[in-house]
């Protein structure tokens, strides 16, 4: 990338100031606005990605820097970088409004230019102190909501993540991670490396792709993985359901990088595998919230009719407050221990007799508690009685129409099927798998869907498990392992200098056992 203060200006005849044959979307209806988006720590995507935005709400946004300008727009700089920059490109010609990127985007919402409020302008380095931020060094002390004011660089360091465990370099990752856990729990945008000195979990590799980001706006490392064509490849590869790293990393050596090569090459797949390849465009995409509350609907009225009293509740990120997700987590428990055994099989034939399911895996509960204590798990799955399932939600439940759903799921409560079929492919009468209605399109999408069963007196420790996040979770147990020498899992937490089990009917009386401070489901999107 060639820095901005090298680049030629263009003079106002040059700018972009004709009509539609400029990019713009539509016809200028501020004259008086002239509007310049500085590229500077902002980034070349993002600068695109706003000017067209801008463009299509009326605005006259220049691609280059020229005396016709009224107001620059600037993200993360000082005022007085900003006119360091303007006077190295137009010496003593200085346009009237240097604004914060705020003001774009209020504006943007607003439809019109808004009114240039002080928290608008640019700050001058006498007026800027830097905000030298700290966090705790265990993501499970630290409160960290969806409300993320660093998303441009934790972005970045998560691609960077994402590519080393494709790698199977978990170590790397995890630092990666955490890197971009404390990044996502700061109150407030970094603009300057001075303000992350002495945060916890920021390495020199981290440290390195975030200076390059806030002096560039890009980083050369994560825009050259994004090129990849193996990383590329072993994104497709792995998004396929019941496929890991190791398998895609095998495929691409004998020449497979797509779902096209891989339907041609004879591969032998499993059951899962071949599940996942049939579904993938649908399991590709993200569920929404009112998806996964459909799909609910439907599970309670299962459970509700096979065991009355149970409780199904709604985990992973859902509960955390995410609107998207990439599947649906329910945990299912009954407040007596032990009626929930034999709970699994009956939802699933329920489910299965009335055409929910495209594919399922039921695995039974292998969690046995000793009293020397937790032994270490051949993995870090937990070892609950668990169905991984793709549900198949129609329709009319996808459009999210509570009324609608609620009736729908009533009758098929109420109307049980007289001559049910394993694995049906129908839904009520519906058409069959691959089917289109009349206008061409589904009438139904596949969604990928855990259920797990939890005794009542694991349920605390599950619900807290399986809430996440993943690096959440990760921190909790190294905080129990290093700063309380105790063993925590989805099942159970053991102190390991008493030697004996802590029990908890709540996640508050967890932490309480870990000596941190509650956490609410909410802020624990590390």
């Amino acid at each position: 990338m060639v820095p901005l203060k090298r680049r030629k200006v263009a003079s106002s005849q040059t700018g972009n100031t004709g009509t539609d044959c400029g990019g713009r979307g539509g016809p200028n209806q501020f004259p008086q606005v002239v509007l310049f988006l500085l590229e500077r720590k902002m980034g070349a995507s993002r600068r695109a990605f706003l000017s067209q935005l801008g463009r299509g709400k009326g605005f006259q946004v220049e691609d280059s820097f020229s005396q016709s300008v009224s107001h620059v727009i600037s993200e993360n700089n000082r005022g007085d970088e900003v006119r360091a920059w303007l006077d190295s490109q137009v010496r003593g010609q200085t346009p009237v409004h240097l604004l914060d990127v705020s003001w774009y985007t209020e504006s943007m919402r607003a439809g019109r230019p808004v009114e240039i409020l002080d928290r608008h302008k640019l700050q001058q380095a006498d007026e800027a102190e830097v905000v030298v931020f700290s966090v705790p060094g265990y993501a499970c002390q630290r409160r960290t909501t969806l409300d993320n004011h660093n998303s441009v660089l934790t972005d970045a360091l998560s691609l960077l993540a994402e590519n080393a465990e494709l790698s199977e370099d978990d170590g790397r990752g995890v630092a990666f991670r955490r890197a971009a856990a404390v990044l996502k729990a700061l109150p407030g945008a970094v603009t300057d490396m001075t303000q992350l000195r002495g945060l916890p979990c920021l390495g020199g590799h981290s440290l390195r792709v975030i200076k390059e980001i806030l002096e560039n706006g890009a980083s050369s490392e994560v825009e050259s993985t994004k090129q990849s064509e193996r990383y590329k490849a072993l994104k497709v590869l792995t998004g396929i359901f019941g496929v890991g790293a190791k398998t895609a990393d095998r495929w691409i050596k004998e020449g497979i990088c797509d779902l096209h090569q891989l339907q041609d090459s004879g591969q032998t797949l499993n059951r899962t595998q071949r599940a996942g390849l049939d579904h993938y465009d649908d399991l590709s995409r993200p569920v929404t919230k009112a998806e996964a509350d459909a799909i609910g609907e439907v599970v309670e009225g299962a459970v509700a009719s096979v065991l009355p009293g149970a409780r199904v509740t709604l985990i992973g990120g859902f509960r955390r407050g995410k609107l998207t997700g990439h599947d649906v987590d329910f945990l299912i428990t009954h407040p007596e221990e032990g009626r929930e055994v034999g709970l699994m099989p009956k939802v699933v034939s329920w489910l299965e007799s009335r055409g929910f399911l495209l594919y399922q895996k039921t695995t039974r509960n292998s969690y046995l508690e000793s009293k020397t204590g937790p032994g270490r798990p051949s993995s870090n799955m937990d070892r609950f009685e668990r169905c991984l399932s793709i549900f198949k939600l129609t329709e009319e439940e996808r459009g999210g129409n509570t009324e609608t759903l609620t009736e729908s799921c009533l009758q098929s409560l109420s109307t049980p099927d007289p001559n049910p079929q394993p694995h049906a492919q129908t839904h009520r009468g519906g058409p069959e798998a691959g089917q289109t209605n009349p206008a061409g399109r589904r009438p139904w999408r596949a969604v990928r869907v855990d259920l797990v069963v939890s005794p009542i007196s694991q349920f605390a420790f599950a619900l807290l498990g399986w809430t996440g996040s993943k690096l959440f979770e990760r921190e909790l147990r190294r905080w129990a392992a290093h700063e309380k020498t105790m063993s925590l899992s989805s099942h159970a937490l053991y102190d390991n200098k008493q030697e004996r089990y802590l029990r908890a009917t709540s996640e508050e009386e967890i932490f309480a056992h870990l000596g941190l401070e509650y956490i609410h489901p909410s802020e624990r999107n590390a």
